[in-house]
């Protein structure tokens, strides 16, 4: 610029020396076309790069089309390797994003310097060899690239289970990599160059230039192609711009002693950079089209290394994704791309998840490990099903391989997640809080909660006692006491104005008892005269009715109903009595037991299959067996006549696949579960290796008590009896005490407590003098006896009767008393 006056600048190569270079553009106003310096921290867009032009692809256009290879083979980590320079490291944040967009995960990013040897090469591959993840993807310049593609065959990662992935800048200078063997296996990426005879007259004459004896274009490639292109939107630039005698401004140097600011200034170099930038043609590469100071991709084609050459596998547009052919307009990207030779020469897709399988005795409905003589793993059940049922509805390929695990826990399975060495595990794994913390679960797929299994009892209605069982003892005893209390009650409303109610003190507490529980049955002979006898009498009269008929019905279901009856119904009576409990062997449910329901670890006893569970209940070992209830159910489909499933359901979230924390096929695999799980039909398929559990419909986790009704179901009643009887009592007494207060002060204010009560008490016991006639009239007609001549018995005849009968139960009647009687007696002899 500064001695040869130059008009335009192409170049520089790399993207480092671009910068300085591009910054002496800015000053002097002289354009900078470099057709190789792809980093995206180049823009041409940025103000103080408005002079540089880049007849290239950014290396950001390209995330996209690499994120999209990822994805279609499934892949949800990965391990970038990037050399330490400004075109390494330019692209790794557009590259993250890219693939977060689709969920997949850098596990481990890999600096390589620039200047590295293949002794540092090799250690740090061999510590990435270290790394569960064996998915890279590379992006450096090729004489690198080429270091580090035969330290890695060196070190065995270009085998089997590895899957190697470079990005345009190295796939687009394959040629010079001197040992292309050491690359088998490897899908790149670069930019599609369309086929046109201009570009095929240019390989004929770049060939016969070569002079190459195997006749190939030897150091043909993209930037080359780029290169030409450049150079002739440049010279039609110039011509276009008739620019060919213009010259530069110099500046005022004189005080200046930097050799920069002697540069001059191109007076014609915005109009240059204006027209290259609207300059169109069809060039070698394709369309040379500049799209805010750079040329625009169109498409990317992805190939597969196989001996000296690449075979295209694919393509990627932005408007379609990946297509198997450019004209491609169908599909989905899993199934977009042809199939790939990968490393170690095989077409099974890496990286193959490494399931672990747990080898079980019993249950085997649930998995089933087969393990063949051949060295292969044949599993099935109803976790397989299930599980293979979800990666059908995933929206990407998920290759994998059964590794058995043999003589261990859940527990044990789960930590060979955490130690990495299974990258899943499919079987009954039940979710619970203390595995979540060294493994992610899917969302649950099953049945959920633990229950308690029990022996059934012998058929209730050959039980001597069952009349009993009706009721149970509390309200057999609370019962008793309410018809006690209210014929007590009753009797003393009654006392002082009844002569049923009246007599010796052995007849009085018969008829006590006799008149209360006699109103069982509705017997009761004697007539109640008291209105607060009668409002007692009417509100027990209903309880009664209640309770009569709840009996009735429930020892008539009893006797008529044939039901299972568990043995045990709460677990607290288990305990109390200290019987041996069974669990599933290598289950959570054992902490459960210690843990959360205080069980002694010396009353457990682990089995393995149902027909342990079988011997173990039926032989006594056991009073009750606790499992998850999928177990219960398989078991209850062979056993269903003679056990039981009750109690209360411990919580848990039922069957899950486990994966190692923060894990990205999560979330993939819980949303297939909830549609597989949503779908009834497919559903009902896979429950099929579960057997039939309709034999034990009904048989759910029921929290049973006892049979017999309780004091609760009818507390409301006895409450209701309770308070019309102390009402009736506390009036009557009240009105008791008041009458005759007046009358024991007046006989001695100074005579004690204790000896007013006395008073009282006697005067309880005599005959009420102030009776009014109608209740004596009611009194004298209360139970007639019929005559001998007929059932009309004369009213005189039953007034002596009943008065002859009241002078005989004591003295204590009265003079008054004895008159009416003898009264009556004259006029019946006088009639006679």
């Amino acid at each position: 610029m500064k001695n040869e006056k130059a008009h335009a600048i192409i170049g520089p190569q790399r993207s480092s020396e671009a910068k300085f270079v591009i910054n002496l553009g800015e000053k002097a106003k002289v354009p900078i076309i470099s057709f190789s310096a792809t980093s995206p921290s180049l823009s041409p867009t940025e103000h103080e790069n408005k002079f540089f032009v880049r007849s290239a692809y950014d290396d950001s256009s390209q995330v996209k089309a690499l994120a999209s290879i990822v994805k279609a083979y499934g892949w949800r980590e990965i391990i970038l390797i990037y050399e330490d320079t400004d075109y390494g490291s330019g692209l790794i944040p557009y590259l993250i994003d890219a693939l977060q967009e689709f969920d997949t995960r850098v596990r481990y990013r890999s600096v390589v310097s620039s200047n590295a040897n293949d002794n540092e090469i090799l250690m740090e591959l061999e510590k990435l060899k270290k790394n569960p993840t064996t998915i890279f993807l590379v992006h450096m310049t090729a004489p690198l690239s080429s270091k580090l593609f035969k330290q890695a065959k060196i070190a065995g990662m270009m085998s089997e289970g590895y899957a190697w992935i470079a990005t345009q800048g190295l796939s687009t200078l394959l040629d010079p990599v001197s040992d292309m063997e050491s690359m088998q296996g490897v899908l790149g990426l670069r930019p599609y160059i369309p086929n046109s005879k201009k570009l095929e007259h240019f390989k004929l004459r770049w060939i016969k230039s070569a002079d190459k004896p195997d006749g190939s274009a030897g150091g043909s490639n993209l930037f080359g192609l780029w290169a030409y292109d450049t150079v002739w939107a440049i010279a039609m630039a110039v011509e276009r711009a008739g620019i060919e005698n213009s010259s530069f401004l110099k500046p005022n140097t004189s005080k200046s002693r930097v050799d920069i600011a002697a540069l001059g200034t191109f007076e014609m170099g915005a109009k240059l950079l204006d027209t290259l930038i609207n300059t169109t043609f069809e060039g070698l590469s394709g369309n040379f089209h500049l799209v805010n100071g750079q040329l625009e991709p169109s498409a990317f084609e992805i190939f597969n290394v196989i001996g000296t050459s690449e075979r295209v596998i694919g393509y990627w547009t932005k408007e379609k994704g990946l297509l198997s052919e450019l004209n491609d307009n169908n599909g989905r990207a899993t199934n977009n791309l042809k199939n790939p030779i990968w490393p170690g020469n095989t077409i099974d897709q890496p990286r193959k998840l490494k399931i672990g399988v747990p080898v079980r005795e019993g249950f085997t409905e649930f998995i089933k490990v087969v393990e063949n003589k051949n060295k292969t793993t044949q599993v099935s059940g109803f976790c397989y099903d299930m599980f293979h049922a979800v990666l059908q509805v995933l929206e990407f390929p998920l290759p994998y391989e059964f590794v058995p695990f043999h003589d261990g826990s859940f527990d044990e399975l789960l930590h060979k997640i955490e130690k990495q060495e299974f990258d899943t595990a499919v079987g009954d794994t039940t979710i619970v809080a203390n595995r979540s913390t060294f493994v992610d679960f899917t969302l649950p797929y099953s049945e959920s909660g633990v229950s308690m299994l029990v022996l059934v009892k012998d058929d209730e209605r050959k039980n001597f006692w069952i009349f009993l069982k009706p009721l149970s003892w509390d309200l057999w005893l609370t019962t008793g006491a309410a018809f006690i209390f209210t014929g007590l009650v009753v009797w003393v409303l009654e006392h002082r104005i009844n002569t049923e109610f009246r007599g010796p003190p052995q007849h009085q507490i018969g008829t006590i008892f006799w008149f209360s529980f006699s109103t069982l049955v509705f017997a009761h002979r004697e007539r109640v005269v008291n209105n607060l006898s009668r409002f007692v009498l009417i509100i027990w009269v209903f309880v009664v009715l209640i309770l009569t008929q709840s009996y009735t019905a429930s020892l008539t279901s009893m006797l008529t109903v044939q039901r299972l009856q568990p043995s045990f119904t709460d677990v607290k009576d288990i305990q109390k009595n200290g019987y041996f409990v069974g669990y599933q062997t290598n289950s959570f449910v054992k902490d459960l037991l210690t843990k959360k329901l205080n069980f002694n670890e010396t009353r457990l006893k682990n089995y393995t299959t149902s027909e342990d569970y079988h011997d173990a209940l039926s032989n006594g070992e056991v009073a009750a067996i606790f499992d998850e209830i999928p177990y219960i159910k398989i078991f209850l489909a062979s056993y269903c006549s003679r056990y039981m499933m009750v109690g209360p359901t411990y919580r848990t979230d039922g069957f899950g696949f486990a994966f190692p924390l923060g894990s990205p096929l999560v979330p993939y695999i819980s949303r297939a579960i909830l549609k597989v799980t949503e779908d009834k039909e497919k559903m009902e398929n896979i429950e099929k290796a579960l057997g039939n559990q309709a034999t034990c419909e009904g048989q759910g986790p029921t929290t049973l008590s006892s049979d017999s009704l309780s004091v609760y179901s009818f507390g409301g009643l006895f409450i209701i009896a309770g308070i019309a009887s102390m009402s009736s009592l506390l009036i009557y007494v009240f009105n008791f005490v008041c009458f005759h207060r007046p009358e024991l002060n007046n006989h001695d204010p100074e005579r004690s407590f204790w000896s007013k009560i006395i008073d009282l008490m006697k005067h309880f016991d005599q005959r009420d003098p102030s009776l009014h006639p109608f209740m004596k009239r009611s009194e004298s007609r209360v139970h007639p006896e019929a005559s001998p001549e007929g059932n009309d018995a004369s009213p005189d005849t039953d007034d002596m009767q009943n008065h002859s009968r009241d002078s005989n139960e004591g003295a204590d009647t009265g003079g008054s008393d004895e008159d009416e009687a003898h009264s009556s007696v004259g006029s019946i002899y006088r009639r006679t």
